[in-house]
This record gives structure tokens, sequence and C-alpha cells, in this order.
């Protein structure tokens, strides 16, 4: 069937366009493999399947990966720690979905998004590998317009039909905006204008743990507003890194910091049955018997899924403890989303 005119316009732009992006991430990429994996795929673009951007990709184990770790521009003149090829380790390892801080609010990032080209290669290297990823981004609540562009660029960023299979917002910047009441009004408008313009799309909430909130400091944030954030997201992901806190606090535990956390934040939401993916850490001070009770406090509140912040700071040994968790441990038969 021959295109009309502007049809064919159109496929000639699209081409156009994949053919830049594969120019540009094979002069990034190094791995001469790859290079060939990427080279043929613009014959066959059209062929990829996008999945909806659902709850799947924050069930079962997870991992996290930001700037400092993958970034060449935040680096201080040293190699990054985290690069692409990792997610084959990550694979290996039974990670399910990467967690990967896709924007910054900074003069490292001018385009808002990190590294576009280095972007494209993690999405592709973890698909080819059956992993989803998930964008994150970190608003500072200055100026709403821009925190909100940042977002829209990881929703809509797509290298060669493969795109992120989630976002998800970073709530816990409090240095820009010090009033609390009006960090909580800009946090409430950024969160409707991104819940409307995303359809039904499912969108991540990463949060301060409630203890942290209500017990520890409650005056690093008052009177964070849980209700009225509750119809905007779908899935709630609290920073329970218990290697925080100090020992005679209680709660520098893998279980009870978490799992407290789980309890007070469901709620706070008003909602029982609210969708959790809980974050332990920090990695490198995360002892496996505190990764193995972290496990088991996904399990008892019914979280659908958990991960430890971040990927390059767990030891060898405790990248095993945590898979073992998942595989055959406390947290092998979290409830689906």
């Amino acid at each position: 069937m021959r295109l009309p005119a502007r049809g064919l316009v159109a496929l000639v732009l699209v081409v156009a366009a994949v053919v830049g992006v594969v120019a540009l991430a094979a002069n990034r990429i190094e791995d001469p493999a790859l290079q060939v994996e990427i080279a043929r795929l613009p014959a066959t673009v059209a062929s990829i399947e996008q999945v909806d951007r659902d709850l799947d990709p924050y069930a079962g184990y997870g991992t996290w990966v930001d700037v400092f770790d993958y970034a060449p521009a935040y680096q201080d003149g040293g190699e990054p720690a985290v690069s692409p090829a990792d997610l084959d380790a990550m694979a290996d390892r039974g990670v399910r979905t990467l967690f990967l801080q896709a924007a910054r609010n900074d003069a490292r990032s001018p385009d808002r998004l990190v590294d576009e080209a280095l972007l494209a290669e993690f999405l592709f290297r973890a698909h080819t590998r059956g992993m989803r990823v998930v964008g994150w981004y970190l608003p500072r609540f200055a100026d709403v317009d821009h925190d909100l562009a940042h977002l829209q660029e990881i929703r809509d960023f797509e290298a060669l039909g493969h795109r992120f299979d989630g976002v998800a917002v970073d709530i816990e910047f409090t240095e820009d905006v010090p009033a609390p009441d009006e960090r909580n009004d800009r946090l409430i408008e950024l969160s409707e204008r991104f819940r409307e313009e995303s359809d039904d799309e499912a969108l991540g909430a990463i949060v301060l743990p409630p203890v942290l909130l209500e017990v520890v400091n409650p005056d690093f944030w008052p009177d964070f507003p849980w209700e009225e954030l509750e119809r905007h997201y779908d899935v709630w992901l609290p920073m329970s890194y218990w290697t925080l806190r100090r020992e005679d606090s209680g709660y520098r535990d893998g279980y009870t910091y978490n799992g407290e956390s789980t309890e007070r934040l469901r709620d706070n939401l008003g909602n029982s049955r609210a969708v959790v993916h809980g974050i332990g850490g920090i990695g490198d001070e995360a002892a496996p018997l505190d990764l193995a009770a972290f496990a088991e406090s996904l399990a008892d509140t019914r979280s659908v899924g958990g991960s430890i912040y971040d990927w390059s700071t767990l030891t060898d040994e405790g990248r095993r403890a945590i898979e073992a968790a998942f595989d055959q441990g406390a947290a092998a038969d979290l409830p689906e989303p």
C-alpha cells in the first residue's frame, strides 16, 4: 500500500529521528555487542510493544541508582560506580526493577534529563534482561512549573521505542521553601497537576517515613499533607533507612522501622489498602540479619515489593542476603499489586 504524502513525510521524520538517536547512543556506548544490537533496532523499532505504566514495576525486588552513582557530570574526577553494564549483575541477582534518578534540578543537568544517551542505554539493557525501570526526580518546590517540566521529561522520554516503565516523585527536599505550609501547597499543586496530565498511569510517591516525621524529628516537615496527596499517587515508597537511626532510639532495626512506618503511612492516608513498596538501607551498613528482618516486615505489612538504597553501596554479602530473602525467604511470596 502506498502511503499518502503526509504519511510519507511523517515516516521519513520518524526514521530520521531514530537514526539520530542511534548515532547518539552508539557514540556513547562502549560495548561492541550492544552497539550491534542498537544498530539493528531502526528496522524493528515499530514492532516494540510498550507496556502500560501500571503497578507491576513496584512489585518484588528492586534496587536504586542515583546520579552520583552513574552520571559522569556528577563525578569528582573519578569513574562512575555504576554503569549500564551492571544491569546484568542486577538481573542475575534477581532484581526486577531499577529505580533510576533520571532528572535533576541543577547546572549539571541543564536539559533537565541527566544524560539522554546514557538513559537510553539503561533502558535498552534493562528491557533486554526483562527488567523494568522507574525514573524518579527530586523536586525542590521553589518553582512548581520547573519541577513539573522535569517530571514531564521523564514521562515523555523515549529511545527506539523504549521508555520508562514508571515515574516516581521523591518528596523530601525542604531547603528551598523553608515554610512548611507554603511547601505543602506547592507539593499538592505539583502532585495535582502531574496526576491530571498522567491519565490513569500509576504514579509513585517516594516519601519520608512517618516514624521520622512523627517520632524522630517532628520539626523536619510538620503537618505533612498525607490525606491531600492520597488520591494523586498509586503506590507509596517510604524511605525506611534504619541504619540512620541511633541504637538507643529502638528504630535501628530493619523490621521495626519499616513496619511501623508502613502502618503509620496507611493510617495517615486513611487507606488500609494503600499499595506500598518499602525502601531500606543504607546498603553498606545494613547487616544480613537486618536485611532478612526488613524482608519479614515487607511480608507482615502486605507490601508488594521492597528494595535497598542503593546498589552501589550494597556489599556482596548484602546482595546475597537480600536476593535470598526475595528468592526463598520472607519476601518470596509478597501479594500482587
